[in-house]
């Protein structure tokens, strides 16, 4: 039986095998291990490659959230809007930061955050809206922005999934402007899976405000600049020297494994279209939106049947994920928000439908042509 998981990182390693390994070793040689040399060599690297002023790491995606958030005085139940489709991180960050979460439906077709939803959840009492770029795809972001300026909200982008992804406008035709670059600041994961992903946890935010970067770089040490000299309540959230090492030699292969990962979703897409999956109904590619560049995290598609279908692939040794089986609104520990089912009638639906197929730049073409004929075989239609 063929077996194609979901994620392979052995793949990965493999092929940068003999850089980690010098990379880890300078640093063990170096017995520098917090908030040295790589360290500030990657935050100079990812600042240029968001087309920002600064970026500051921490220790995870989640702490950026929770960091960007305070940075921004988000406390006191001060309302953040942010998408009931994603992961926990997007709400849960606002609760550990002090605010309190609220929620607006996606559009059907992105996944993202619905600016024509937005428009009506704004109130005087909203602080900041997070949206999220969900798969590897910006968010519809200048309707997004327009809203949240003419009303004095700030804007921080959840781009965990979304490093090196870009956005040029609802139409395609404006300037082209990177995650991470378009709101106040960008939060990214470093998780292993992700698209630039460490050997444990990380996570960096992106700003071009020169104060609040001064305030990030507070925060994640304890609230001080100076050793036992605390002028804010902070955290210890500080990206590990050895994290940044890996991170940099991954780095430099991030623009061609991004551009092997838009291909293998480009042949996932023929393929689904040609074996008429797509024309009848059984199967939904994922959206793109003209003139952005989307850089595929997951290969998401909407299918019938879903749960019964990706129990079929398993059983054919082929992995899948579902992000996300539950949207946050109807998580037990959200319940005290109070929202019920039908609430976020599109986040519920992308809920039961999505499903991820295997992605990743080692990835051949001769196993997504098992995928598809594995689905094609689910839906008893021809595979092309």
């Amino acid at each position: 039986m063929l077996r194609i998981p979901t994620v392979d990182l052995k793949a990965q390693y493999e092929t940068i095998r003999g850089e980690v390994l010098s990379a880890i070793s300078e640093v063990l040689d170096s017995q520098r291990f917090i908030l040295g040399p790589k360290v500030d060599q990657l935050e100079r690297e990812i600042a240029a490659l968001c087309r920002t002023r600064h970026a500051i790491g921490c220790a995870s995606g989640s702490d950026a959230l929770i960091l960007a958030l305070a940075a921004r005085d988000v406390r006191d139940g001060a309302k953040v809007i942010t998408s009931p489709f994603s992961f926990f991180a997007s709400a849960g960050s606002v609760v550990h930061a002090g605010g309190r979460p609220e929620f607006c439906d996606i559009d059907p077709r992105s996944f993202t955050l619905d600016p024509a939803r937005l428009a009506s959840r704004l109130s005087s009492d909203v602080k900041a809206v997070v949206p999220v770029h969900l798969f590897g795809l910006c968010a519809d972001m200048d309707p997004i922005l327009d809203l949240c300026a003419s009303r004095g909200i700030v804007v921080i982008e959840d781009a965990a999934q979304a490093i090196g992804a870009s956005y040029r406008g609802s139409d395609g035709a404006g300037p082209e402007r990177m995650a991470g670059e378009m709101g106040v600041s960008g939060c990214f994961s470093f998780f292993p899976t992700k698209n630039l992903g460490g050997f444990g946890d990380g996570g960096m935010i992106t700003t071009s405000d020169d104060g609040l970067a001064d305030r990030l770089r507070l925060l994640r040490v304890h609230g001080g600049r100076r050793t036992y000299h605390h002028e804010q309540i902070g955290w210890n959230s500080r990206l590990d020297e050895l994290q940044a090492a890996v991170l940099l030699v991954k780095l430099r292969w991030l623009a061609s494994w991004s551009s092997a990962r838009v291909q293998r979703a480009a042949t996932y897409d023929d393929l689904l279209v040609s074996s008429k999956l797509v024309s009848e109904g059984f199967v939904a590619p994922p959206e793109r939106r003209a003139g952005s560049q989307h850089v595929f995290h997951h290969y998401t598609i909407r299918a019938d049947r879903r749960d019964t279908l990706r129990e079929h692939l398993q059983a054919q040794g082929i992995g899948t994920g579902v992000y996300y089986p539950v949207p946050l609104h109807l998580q037990e520990c959200f319940r005290g928000l109070g929202h019920a089912r039908g609430d976020f009638p599109e986040a519920e639906r992308a809920a039961r439908e999505v499903l991820s197929l295997p992605i990743y730049p080692e990835l051949t073409n001769q196993a997504q042509r098992a995928v598809v004929k594995e689905i094609a075989a689910f839906y008893g239609v021809s595979p092309g």
